[in-house]
């Protein structure tokens, strides 16, 4: 079958569950209810072929309602089929989890959660992954302000010698010939 043939198959499996259907660009993406999300991942996952998710990514449509939607990329691993699975969501609604269908989903899982916000029901750990634990906002939602907020950031950063610095690892950017700035060429006395 080929990804077109599988978003025939959708429509006939979930009717009025599937919102919309679109090609672009030899790109097929199929728009579902977010309380059908699941099942039509699922469907893709075991009945359809789709044994890779490529990506887990949001989009945030400030201002409007529903204000964020989940884009899914799944493929095939010969590549022969893609296709791309939206679903809108409320602020204060939640997305199933896939990371037991795709085990690939739980970072970019974390990730979405980590950068805008939109929880995960049944994610196994679902936790920061990029900000640290106790960070009380979420950087790419569009009302987060360029220059950042103010916050209590714990204490690691510092201003002293680097640990490695002049070490056989550390590359020296100023040395005249290319076998004097690599790190394994430098011997330590």
């Amino acid at each position: 079958m080929s990804a077109e043939a599988d978003v025939l198959f959708l429509r006939e499996q979930f009717g009025a569950r599937i919102l919309e259907t679109v090609l672009f660009r030899e790109e097929h993406t199929v728009q579902v209810e977010l309380g059908a999300l699941y099942e039509v991942l699922a469907k893709c996952r075991h009945h359809l072929g789709y044994e890779m998710i490529l990506d887990i990514s949001s989009i945030d449509h400030f201002g409007d309602d529903p204000r964020f939607e989940m884009v899914y990329e799944v493929a095939t691993v010969n590549d022969s089929k893609h296709l791309r699975v939206k679903a809108k969501v409320s602020e204060d609604e939640e997305v199933p989890s896939v990371v037991n269908l795709w085990k690939g989903a739980d970072w970019h899982e974390r990730e979405v959660w980590d950068m805008m916000g939109i929880p995960f029901t049944g994610h196994p750990n679902l936790k920061r992954i990029l900000m640290w634990e106790g960070y009380p906002y979420f950087p790419l939602r569009k009302d987060f302000p360029l220059a950042g907020r103010p916050t209590d950031m714990p204490d690691v950063a510092f201003t002293g010698i680097a640990p490695l610095e002049g070490g056989p690892f550390v590359t020296t950017a100023g040395a005249e010939d290319t076998a004097r700035r690599e790190p394994r060429a430098q011997v330590v006395e």
